[in-house]
């Protein structure tokens, strides 16, 4: 059994977390969130201690490294906003920890190369959340493309056109959390569609090329030209995005990828993978730094796209 620790327990995506963790049968000793809104815990782990502040969090593992030889905290599972990501996995690092991070890793490019510095330094590893990664079809999906690739007089011809849309309506809270500050957050490309990028780069190959469209706060649109394919994608968090009637029926989120025209189908499972994340990383399969890299220098790109005037 596994010592984790968690902060961002608040957070939306937190109890998938607490899930994989009780499910692969590891232990929740600690855990931190500057709300309190963490009820969700008595359902996993209610004898996890919690903290508001993180120096007091940081305090209580160093005193319970202090006060037994035989305790180590195996992993820190880190759901806190994107900006903060970066210190968070520096502080697991120097405790001895491994790493799992929501993605992104981290906002900018460049702390990648120090975070994999500090990897070799502590002895430890970073490992992300990419969960399409892990989703049966799109495994299978993965394995057909990879198998026409193989065929070199297929190769040759073969080039995929992807329409991606990603459309996941949210309130006037949005704008005023951290999700909606792109100091924050990274804005719409990276909060939103960084595990959309991440799925076609791992299918269609590397970026070549791009183009933004369109970029407001709200909802973004642009041009990608991958190894294997050319992709036009639009994310939205806009309600009036959604396909008529939508709304009607109380789905607030639209996924589409249509490659050549058809529709690759991943909407079930889509939420429910954190779990097979987490056996892989304990079983030693799990997704590093290298792994995110391609998609966070993408996202970069785009938000910080200058159009021609």
């Amino acid at each position: 059994m596994k010592n984790f620790a968690l902060t961002g327990i608040a957070g939306y995506v937190a109890p998938r977390h607490l899930k994989a963790i009780k499910e692969t049968g590891n232990n929740l000793i600690a855990a931190m969130d500057p709300h309190d809104s963490v009820g969700i815990l008595d359902q996993y782990f209610p004898n996890a201690a919690f903290f508001t502040e993180f120096e007091r969090f940081d305090r209580h593992i160093e005193m319970l490294k202090r006060k037994s030889s035989d305790f180590s905290l195996d992993y820190l599972s880190i759901c806190t906003p994107n900006n903060l990501h970066d210190a968070h996995i520096r502080f697991a690092l120097r405790t001895g920890a491994d790493v799992i991070c929501e993605k992104p890793l981290v906002l900018n490019p460049w702390n990648l190369d120090a975070l994999e510095s500090l990897e070799k330094e502590y002895g430890k590893r970073v490992y992300t959340v990419l969960q399409l990664r892990v989703h049966p079809s799109l495994i299978k999906l993965k394995g057909k493309l990879l198998q026409v690739s193989s065929n070199k007089h297929k190769a040759s011809k073969q080039r995929h056109k992807v329409t991606l849309q990603y459309i996941t309506s949210r309130g006037l809270w949005y704008n005023f959390s951290w999700k909606g500050d792109k100091q924050k957050s990274g804005g719409i490309a990276t909060n939103i569609g960084i595990h959309l990028f991440d799925l076609l780069i791992w299918l269609f190959g590397d970026v070549l090329n791009y183009e933004v469209d369109l970029n407001q706060a709200n909802k973004m649109s642009g041009k990608l030209q991958l190894q294997n394919a050319d992709v036009d994608w639009f994310l939205s968090i806009d309600k009036n995005d959604l396909p008529t009637g939508l709304l009607e029926k109380n789905q607030r989120t639209y996924r589409s990828i249509k490659l050549d025209n058809q529709e690759i189908e991943f909407t079930e499972g889509f939420t429910d993978l954190h779990t097979v994340v987490y056996q892989e990383i304990l079983n030693g399969r799990g997704f590093g730094i290298q792994d995110s890299r391609p998609s966070i220098e993408l996202v970069y790109k785009l938000r910080n796209y200058k159009q021609n005037i």
